[in-house]
Order: structure tokens, then sequence, then C-alpha cells
């Protein structure tokens, strides 16, 4: 039986991937930042800080594959001085000191969760992983030059390294802004998005847990990249609409000129969010379609079903 090493096991991703991953007949040992309960029957492993000093021997012995996960993510409003070299000592050192370590211990394999940031914050024609990078921000910044390191990694000891690149996920558990467009939806409150034209990409949290099963097994996945998505491109207007039939509520949106709403979230410093609202961010997922015979099996009317449904219970819970 393989052994898969789940960094980040506890989080959004990771609870789902490793339930999956024992579904599918694998041992499971997952990482933690700090004690908590993993699918049952999941290993874990306590570690408290990943740097360049971490050590990871406890949670390499017998490993045949690991799916790094953990990482610092993109953090709205970050006050740190040097945002940049925040991570960098998670994201690339920590990721490139797990990854010597696992090819000393004899891992065969690393898939390595990555973002479509490292191509850019998107433009009208889809992204493709041919793009030269074009990070704009620390955190894509980050992810790019880990994922420069650990092409650097694998060509020094043959660690089989695979790169995906997700655009937003979506699912049960979600936060930040798709958890507050979900709240917003079920409220009933009116958005000005009536006439954006715009085109976005998505992955709901199935597709991608497959996605990245496939990477860890497929002989032709081993050092490559690749993009992923749903492969149904909406727009801002029509994710509401679909996130309304899902919750059973109705789509209030309104008509309102973009170049206001962007002076708006100057203003309000809110820039990112209301340019990812308005504008477009596409990826072309036809490499991991030709290359491994890999589609998304689940739709996103199922995957926004499946989060409406989490979204209800949270939300009947709260009164």
């Amino acid at each position: 039986m393989r052994v898969i090493l789940v960094t980040g096991a506890d989080g959004f991703i990771g609870t789902r991937l490793c339930s999956e991953l024992q579904k599918r007949g694998c041992s499971v040992r997952g990482t933690l930042w700090q004690p908590a309960s993993l699918p049952d029957g999941c290993e874990s492993v306590v570690i408290d800080d990943i740097s360049r000093a971490t050590d990871w021997s406890a949670a390499l012995q017998g490993v045949d594959t690991i799916i790094h996960l953990a990482a610092r993510v993109h953090v709205m409003d970050d006050n740190t001085v040097n945002p940049l070299e925040e991570f960098r000592k998670v994201n690339v050192a920590g990721t490139e000191r797990l990854a010597k370590q696992a090819a000393a211990a004899g891992v065969r394999r690393m898939v390595f969760m990555s973002s479509v940031k490292v191509n850019g914050e998107g433009r009208q024609e889809p992204h493709t992983e041919a793009d030269p990078p074009d990070p704009e921000d620390a955190y894509g910044v980050s992810k790019q030059e880990a994922e420069d390191m650990l092409r650097r990694v694998a060509k020094e000891t043959g660690l089989e390294v695979v790169i995906i690149r997700s655009p937003l996920v979506y699912g049960p558990g979600v936060k930040a802004n798709f958890l507050k467009l979900l709240t917003t939806v079920w409220r009933g409150f009116p958005l000005p998005f009536g006439d954006i034209l715009n085109h976005r990409s998505f992955i709901g949290l199935g597709n991608l847990v497959d996605a990245i099963i496939a990477c860890t097994t497929h002989p032709k996945a081993a050092w490559n990249t690749y993009l992923v998505s749903d492969g149904e491109d909406v727009s801002t207007p029509e994710l509401v609409r679909r996130i309304a039939v899902s919750l059973g509520r109705q789509a209030r949106l309104f008509p309102f000129p973009s170049s206001i709403l962007r002076i708006v979230g100057k203003l309000t410093g809110k820039s990112d969010a209301v340019n990812r609202l308005l504008g477009s961010l596409t990826v072309d997922i036809s490499k991991i379609r030709r290359e491994l015979g890999w589609k998304p099996p689940f739709t996103m009317a199922k995957g926004l079903a499946e989060t409406a449904e989490w979204f209800r219970n949270i939300t009947i819970k709260k009164f």
C-alpha cells in the first residue's frame, strides 16, 4: 500500500483530500500546524513551523508520495514590514527543505500546490502553462520562486515534481471572499454586477482533489506543470445567478458603472477584490486533459450544490 504524506492535512483542501485518498486505498499521513482531528484512519504528525530549519524526518518515514498543500497563503491587509520575505520563509525556503529531505529519504514523487497567480492576475485570453510567469503580488512571486526551486531540486535529485496551478477553489468549508459572496446572496442583498461581461475560471473542491490524485500516479505527470479548473468559465453575474439557484434564492443584480466600482475599491482599500469581480481570469486545461486524460468529474452545478448544502447547514446552526 502506498504511503502518501499530505502537508496542511487539516485545511480546506487537505481534509477532503485525505478522506478521498483513503477511499482509494492509500495509507495517509498528514502534517498539521497544531494537534487537530483528521479523517478516521489518517496518521498525523505535528509540524510546528515550516521554514528552512524544519525537520521532516518523522513525517517522511516510508513515504512514497508527498502532496504539499501547506503554505503561507495570500493575506488580505497584510501589515508585515516585508510581506515577500514572510512568504518566502514558508513557501520557498520551507518547501525547499521538504523537497531535499524527501529526496534523501527516497520519496518518489512530490505534488506541489501552486496558484494561477504565478501566471498573473488575469487577461482576456486564457492562461496556459507555456506563458511566461507574471505574478503581481508577494504571494504569487513566492509561488513562482518555489516552482523554480523545485525544478532545480528535481533536476539535481531525480525527485518527480508535479506542479498544479489552481484558480479560486470553492466547496464545503470555503472561506474569504467566496464565503462573503454566499452570505450576500443568501441574505438577498442587491449586487451591482448586472452588466459585467467578464469570464473567470473556478474549480470545485471535488474536481481539484481528483486532479491532485491523478497527478500522484500518472507516469506522464512527472516533472510537469498543470493548470486546472472546472472547465466552465463564467462571468461574475452568472456566478451569482448559479449560487442563487443552489441556495434557493433570487439573484438580485443591477447594472452599475465599472469605473465607479473601481474608484470605490481604491477609496476603501479593496481594489484587489473589486478587480477580481470585474476582470477576467481564465485558464486553458487542455494540457492535463491531453497528457493525463483527466477531465473534471463534477459539473460546476454539482460543486455549487454541495457548497450550498454545507453553507445552509452552518447558517442554520448559528440560529
